[in-house]
């Protein structure tokens, strides 16, 4: 099955269109490896009394080096996916209408690729935390390692329900402005800034998860619709006028310098998003689009190319999946007794750090051979489906997407923690089950007389 792998990402990569844009599919690919590579770095294993506990290494160094906190700068990538989706989804959503698709079926087939890796990687989690019960594990270990595994869940429930959201969102930036979209966007994290930073609302601050990320995504979608490309000043200005902002925003402003965790003073950039951090990713979009045909020259060649289409065929199931390397790594260091302590940032901790990338990689290969299948849908074959939906269809789906959210986000709060660390979340995982039926049921045909009276195309 591997070799049948690789050999159909060298047929997908000699395949590809003429004009597609190579240059979106290698940041996508970067930022997600860049993201793995940043969480198994920041991650520092100690033993106490033979327990195991993981602490963010990264934070307590730049607590300690606070001259190191503008370097997140550039490290925090994960602005560059929510971009890139953008500049997808519009391509794709485009596409679709081109065909006489609408936004229902478009919804359902997007969703039910995400959710497919999605429903394997918490079921799987949701097996280990009752395993561990059945077999009489200790339950803050059980606990623990799924609470480690589940982090990744965040960035699915909202992903999701941007995706939910694009059609809709991409339909009214073309209608009424992409500036005009993308600053009320703006203008609503702004709202939820002042008021974190005035009522100290945490119900409120949520609401910048969706908002942050959306205005992201519409940026992107600016980018697919040549709005940013076309004056060669524009990326200088995004690029200069995102710098000089979040020069601002962390220097005088309120806003904390760092771009990860829970670090330093000011009001905190990732979690959820704020204007500091939508001012870095302006300034990311201008250098991005800066390096654009460089970049993509340099992909033109077979080899390099390959590798690209080989990673973006697993990219969502390698994020999934690579806390679960961590967890596997550090269980099998601790029970071989295999685990050096070491001080936070020694010369001994940091040489450690390459046998430690080392494992972790041998083990999410394994994690991603086993589990891509599912990612990959050429490998089962995809769902066939009708191009339009009627009314009782996109209510159906509709369901289906907000129970499968609600469930999620219940799994992230809680991160399968429950009452106790052995308790198996059975309400969450009712209702995802439930929501991923209703949107992976196929689309019935529907009367000749609605396809005539639906939407007739692309706007």
């Amino acid at each position: 099955m591997v070799r049948a792998v690789f050999s159909s990402d060298a047929a997908a990569a000699a395949a590809t269109a003429t004009h597609r844009d190579r240059y979106v599919d290698l940041l996508r690919a970067v930022a997600i490896l860049l993201v793995v590579v940043g969480h198994w770095l920041a991650v520092n294993l100690t033993v106490h009394d033979g327990r195991v506990s993981g602490a963010n290494a990264g934070a307590d160094v730049l607590q300690l080096l606070p001259w190191a906190r503008p370097l997140t700068w550039l490290f925090q990538v994960m602005p560059i996916f929510f971009l890139v989706g953008g500049y997808a989804n519009t391509a794709s959503w485009s596409s679709h209408q081109r065909r006489g698709g609408d936004a229902t079926t478009w919804v359902r087939s997007r969703m039910f690729r995400l959710l497919r890796p999605t429903a394997i990687f918490v079921f799987t989690l949701a097996a280990t935390k009752a395993l561990g019960w059945v077999l009489k594990f200790d339950p803050d270990i059980v606990g623990g390692a799924v609470w480690v595994a589940a982090i990744a869940l965040w960035f699915v429930v909202v992903y999701l329900a941007v995706v939910a959201l694009a059609p809709a969102l991409i339909t009214w930036q073309r209608r009424w402005g992409h500036v005009t979209i993308i600053a009320l966007l703006v203008a609503g994290v702004g709202v939820i800034d002042l008021s974190r930073l005035v009522f100290a609302v945490p119900i409120v601050a949520s609401l910048s998860y969706l908002l942050g990320w959306l205005a992201v995504h519409q940026l992107g979608v600016a980018w697919r619709d040549g709005v940013l490309t076309r004056n060669p000043r524009t990326a200088w200005l995004l690029a200069g006028g995102g710098l000089l902002s979040l020069l601002v925003l962390t220097g005088p402003g309120p806003y904390a310098v760092s771009m990860f965790g829970a670090v330093g003073t000011g009001l905190q950039n990732i979690a959820p998003p704020t204007l500091a951090l939508l001012a870095l990713a302006t300034s990311q979009t201008g250098l991005i689009l800066l390096l654009h045909d460089p970049v993509e020259r340099w992909l033109i060649q077979p080899r390099r190319w390959t590798a690209v289409v080989a990673v973006n065929a697993v990219v969502f199931t390698i994020y999934l999946w690579h806390m679960v390397a961590v967890v596997i790594v550090a269980l099998a260091l601790v029970l071989t007794g295999a685990l050096p302590q070491y001080p936070i940032g020694s010369v001994a901790w940091l040489l450690l750090r390459l046998p430690w990338l080392l494992a972790l990689t041998v083990v999410l290969i394994a994690l991603v051979r086993t589990f891509s299948r599912w990612e990959r849908p050429r490998l089962y074959g995809a769902q066939a489906g009708q191009l339009r939906a009627s009314p009782q269809t996109t209510a159906r789906l509709a369901t289906g997407v907000l129970s499968c959210l609600a469930a999620l986000s219940a799994l992230v709060n809680t991160r399968f923690a429950g009452i106790a660390p052995t308790a198996v979340p059975i309400v969450e995982l009712t209702a995802f089950t439930i929501g991923l039926l209703l949107v992976g049921l196929p689309v019935p045909n529907i009367k000749r007389q609605d396809r005539l009276c639906g939407d007739s195309g692309p706007a």
